[in-house]
């Protein structure tokens, strides 16, 4: 095996499971990722995957192997690439920071707008995403996360907590009555897919209304909000989303207590001298953490 591509591509396959999601995320034809792993299966004369029922490729013991030597070498390349990038005392080049659509709806881009007046050299890309991208693959260089890291190669900080709470819209409220003793009995809510798992507060809508109550469901929280302001129904938000918005009013003085997280901003040890990562924590990081009462529930938007 002469090319770091062959590599890839059986790396690829083992992790996506089929051949198709691998030769996306490689950004080749499918076509072309079929005829190349089919050569190299001949040219080793072993076979890497079966085949199996719905595009599933399984690897045998011998593409386990290789893949798991190709996994070795990219973690070295990666390291190199950060040790080489985390020495970079230049405040210019690109800079990929990952968030969540909340957080870029409401609160970041301001920020990111005062970042590119202090700093025009640097690139920002932004990516809107509510997975945890890995950052020693260096999916992103920075990750807003809505929980604590735990993986140990990752630096950052806590920037503060993140409340949630009931918004609907004024037009709403006057028509159905507000919520009485906590009780949303009656009440015409909007909440997640019923497919979503993994997402506290669709767990706790789930466990706190019958389903009939749910008249309007989305995956997007952004979404969710333009639903409550609408005279939809009910929708359980972030309050840094709710409060920041003046088209919609927090149902009850306080945020619901079960639901408190948080906000993290993250970057790989290897990075975090890297000059426009530390730009980026200065003043962004800083500028969100002065927000600390707004994502805590504690104040509306100014």
């Amino acid at each position: 095996m002469k090319d770091w591509n062959e590599l890839r591509l059986v790396l690829a396959v083992y992790r996506a499971g089929g051949l198709a999601a691998a030769s996306e995320a490689l950004a080749i034809d499918h076509s072309t990722a079929f005829r190349r792993l089919k050569a190299l299966e001949a040219q080793l004369g072993v076979r890497l995957f079966e085949r199996l029922p719905g595009g599933v490729y399984q690897a045998t013991e011998a593409g386990a192997r290789i893949a798991a030597g190709a996994e070795r070498m990219e973690d070295e390349f990666l390291a190199l690439g950060r040790d080489v990038v985390g020495g970079d005392h230049r405040l210019s080049g690109r800079l990929r920071v990952t968030s969540s659509e909340t957080l870029a709806y409401s609160r970041l881009t301001t920020h990111l707008a005062a970042f590119r007046r202090a700093h025009p050299g640097i690139v920002v890309e932004l990516s809107i995403d509510n997975r945890v991208l890995n950052l020693s693959r260096r999916e992103a260089d920075i990750a807003l996360r809505p929980v604590r890291p735990k993986e140990g190669d990752l630096w950052g900080r806590k920037l503060a907590g993140v409340a949630w709470g009931l918004y609907a819209a004024p037009s709403y409220l006057a028509e159905h009555g507000g919520v009485r003793g906590g009780k949303l009995d009656g009440h015409a809510l909007i909440g997640w897919d019923e497919a979503a798992s993994g997402i506290g507060a669709a767990e706790w809508l789930a466990r706190s209304v019958q389903s009939s109550s749910v008249v309007y469901r989305s995956n997007s929280l952004v979404n969710q909000l333009i639903a409550a302001r609408a005279g939809i129904g009910i929708a359980l938000l972030p309050c840094y989303l709710g409060d920041g918005d003046r088209d919609v009013t927090r149902v009850g003085s306080k945020p619901v207590a079960e639901l408190e997280g948080e906000l993290w901003i993250v970057t790989h040890a290897d990075l975090r001298k890297t000059a426009r990562v530390r730009a980026f924590f200065d003043l962004v990081g800083e500028a969100l953490a002065k927000e600390r009462e707004l994502f805590e529930g504690k104040r509306r938007a100014s």
